[in-house]
């Protein structure tokens, strides 16, 4: 029973220098993947956004909801299509969009935040033209380009001591909505924030030097790293839009950004408070 009090006390002695390091700045954590989908690890998650909260940090939550939005579309009889990884998009879908994320995903992580002890406000890119955006291709019909971040409704909440929380649905100034990219919104809102962190929710642990090896995790990449990697071969797939987001956060003004694996529980507190870390750090 000592043993397990003394390595309770050395784990708070070990994070006390991280919450000094981190009081009073932003961190931006993009929540998606397996965390947002399992009901432990997402009570988990939201307990970890309060904790960060209650000690000084200020989190802006930022989701997307793509499983939601299928699940909802097979209900209506409409078949979801994939290019790119980018879902087609016509006026029906980018609708039901809309409602899913601004509306159900979003109030539901608003309540659970505040089930747990939290102050949230939940918000889509829409309020205060947060993402203002651009049609990326007409094939993809409303799926969004991001043009201008005005960050100032999310400022507005952390300056209240609020958590926003944030759903990827953008516009333009003509009242066309549009369906946003959750990872590339995370990065941009991280950038016009000039956040201390961007922390990355993946089912993945981080950037592996070797595929087949989960053990060969790369701890820290530099910018000037990734393009090597890129062409090496190392990095590939769905990690490469990922990395282009840490990059573009950081380029923009984010002191750093992380690729973490969401599926461990409290994986955002291992990252930012302790020794050992649990992802891929990215810097410039």
């Amino acid at each position: 029973m000592n043993i397990d009090i003394n390595n309770r006390a050395e784990v708070l002695i070990q994070a006390l220098p991280y919450i000094q390091n981190y009081y009073g700045k932003t961190v931006v954590v993009k929540y998606g993947g397996s965390a947002m989908e399992d009901e432990a690890l997402k009570k988990a998650v939201m307990g970890d956004v309060v904790l960060l909260t209650l000690v000084g940090i200020k989190i802006v939550l930022v989701h997307g909801g793509g499983p939601e939005i299928s699940a909802t579309l097979k209900k209506l009889g409409k078949e979801s299509v994939f290019v790119g990884g980018l879902r087609v998009t016509d006026k029906e879908t980018v609708e039901v969009a809309q409602m899913v994320l601004a509306g159900k995903v979003n109030k539901g992580l608003v309540n659970l935040i505040q089930n747990v002890g939290g102050r949230a406000v939940g918000l889509s890119g829409m309020d205060g033209h947060l993402i203002e955006a651009k049609m990326l291709d007409e094939k993809l019909g409303y799926v969004g380009e991001i043009v201008a971040i005005h960050p100032e409704p999310i400022k507005d909440l952390l300056e209240k001591g609020y958590i926003p929380v944030v759903s990827t649905i953008g516009c333009d100034k003509q009242g066309n909505t549009y369906n946003i990219n959750a990872d590339t919104a995370a990065a941009y809102i991280a950038g016009a924030l000039q956040a201390e962190s961007l922390i990355n929710m993946t089912d993945i642990k981080g950037v592996l030097q070797d595929a087949a090896d989960p053990d060969s995790l790369i701890v820290r990449l530099s910018l000037n790293e990734i393009p090597k990697l890129q062409e090496s071969g190392v990095i590939t797939g769905g990690m490469i839009p990922k990395l282009e987001c840490c990059a573009h956060a950081v380029e923009k003004g984010a002191n750093r950004a992380f690729i973490i694996d969401g599926r461990v529980p409290h994986a955002i507190l291992i990252e930012m408070l302790t020794d050992e870390g649990i992802g891929t750090m990215v810097t410039a």
